[in-house]
C-alpha cells in the first residue's frame, strides 16, 4: 500500500458506502430516458419529412442533445463499472450508449482511467485531458508551438470546431498506443455507427438522418466538452509535480463542483458533483447528491455556478509560483 493511500482521511472510507448500483434506479434511468431521446429523435424526422421550418427541428434538437448528454453520462458510469453491479452488464449497456454517443467503449474507457489517475499532475499530462501548460512552458515555446496552442485554446476552435472534430473524426480512430480490445471497440463502434446509417438510408433517407442526427450530436458534444473543460479549468484549480501530488487534493481542489439549475443538473446526470466523483469514481451518478448532501467533508469545495464559470474562458496557462490559472495577458505581464 502506497504513502497516499494509507494517509486517506477517515471519512474518505465512508464514501464507499455510496458506490452500491441500485439496479433498479439504473434500469429507470435506462429506460425512460432513452424512451425520451427516440421520441424527440422521432418527433425531429417527422418535421423534416412534413416541411415543417428547420427552426422547429432545430429547436426539438436541443431537447434531444440534452437526453443524449443524459445518456453520455450513463456510458461514463459504464466505463467506471458503476452504474451496473455487474461488470458483464456494464460492458454490453457502454457498447450500446457508445454507439449512441459516437463513442467506443474501450477506447475512451482506457483515456479516462488514465485522466482519473493522472488529473492535476504536472508531469503525467496529456492523456485524457485538456491541452494546459505552464506559464513558464509556454514563454520558452517555439512560436509555432505558442500559435498552436493558442489556437486550441481559443473558444471558438475548442467549443466550435473541436465537439465535432472529437466526436464525428477522432473517435473513429484508435490511439497508437491502443490495445487489441480498444482497437476493437473502435472497429464495433464504427461499423454499428455504418450500419444505422445503412438502415436510416433505406427507410427514413439519408438526407433525413443527417438534418436530425447532425445537430444532436454536435449541441450534445458542445455542452458534454463544457461541462469536461469546466470541471479541470477554472482560476484555483489543483496542479501539483508528481513528487507532490496527492490524489484527495486533486479531486476536491482540482475538481470542480459546477453547481447547476435543478433541470441542467437532471441532464448532466449530477456530474456538477464532480470533485466526489474524482474522490471515487465507482459511485453511481444517482447516489452523488445523497453523498454530497449526507458528507460534511466534501461540501467545504466552494461551488461554480454558470455566471462564475464563464470566467474560465479566461484562465489559459498555470502559473506554478502563484499556484493558480492565468490568462495570456497576465502571462506576458510575468514575463
Amino acid at each position: 500500500m502506497s504513502a497516499k493511500t494509507e494517509t486517506r482521511p477517515e471519512w474518505y472510507k465512508r464514501l464507499a458506502q455510496y458506490e452500491q448500483p441500485d439496479l433498479r434506479k439504473s434500469i429507470w434511468q435506462l429506460t425512460h430516458t432513452l424512451l425520451l431521446y427516440f421520441a424527440t429523435f422521432y418527433l425531429m424526422v417527422r418535421t423534416v419529412q412534413l416541411g415543417y421550418t428547420y427552426w422547429l427541428t432545430l429547436v426539438l434538437a436541443v431537447l434531444a442533445a440534452g437526453f443524449l448528454v443524459r445518456i453520455f453520462i450513463f456510458f461514463h458510469d459504464c466505463t467506471h463499472h458503476s452504474f451496473f453491479a455487474s461488470d458483464r452488464a456494464n460492458v454490453i449497456v457502454g457498447y450500446i450508449l457508445g454507439i449512441l454517443t459516437f463513442t467506443p467503449y474501450e477506447e475512451w474507457r482506457h483515456t479516462h482511467v488514465i485522466h482519473h489517475a493522472t488529473a492535476g499532475n504536472l508531469d503525467k499530462r496529456g492523456v485524457g485531458d485538456v491541452w494546459t501548460m505552464t506559464v513558464e512552458e509556454y514563454q520558452t515555446a517555439s512560436r509555432w508551438q505558442r500559435l498552436g496552442y493558442r489556437l486550441v485554446r481559443h473558444p471558438l476552435v475548442m467549443f466550435g470546431l473541436g465537439p465535432g472534430f472529437m466526436f464525428l473524426i477522432a473517435h473513429r480512430f484508435a490511439s497508437k498506443t491502443a490495445r487489441k480490445q480498444e482497437r476493437l471497440s473502435v472497429i464495433i463502434t464504427n461499423l454499428a455507427l455504418l450500419a444505422i446509417i445503412v438502415v436510416a438510408s433505406l427507410t427514413i433517407g439519408l438526407r433525413t438522418y443527417i438534418l436530425v442526427q447532425l445537430p444532436i450530436i454536435l449541441i450534445a458534444a458542445t455542452a458534454g466538452l463544457w461541462l469536461f473543460y469546466v470541471q479541470h479549468q477554472f482560476e484555483t484549480v489543483y496542479w501539483a509535480r508528481d513528487a507532490e501530488w496527492d490524489r484527495i487534493k486533486s479531486a476536491l481542489q482540482g475538481s470542480s463542483y459546477y453547481k447547476l439549475p435543478k433541470v441542467l443538473q437532471w441532464f448532466s446526470g449530477n456530474i456538477g458533483l464532480h470533485h466526489i466523483h474524482h474522490l471515487r469514481a465507482r459511485i453511481p451518478n444517482y447516489n452523488l447528491q445523497r453523498c454530497y448532501d449526507e458528507v460534511p467533508e466534501v461540501r467545504a469545495v466552494a461551488p461554480l455556478t454558470i455566471r462564475t464559470s464563464l470566467k474560465s474562458l479566461g484562465f489559459n496557462l498555470w502559473d506554478e509560483k502563484r499556484q493558480k490559472m492565468v490568462s495570456f495577458r497576465e502571462a506576458r505581464a510575468i514575463g
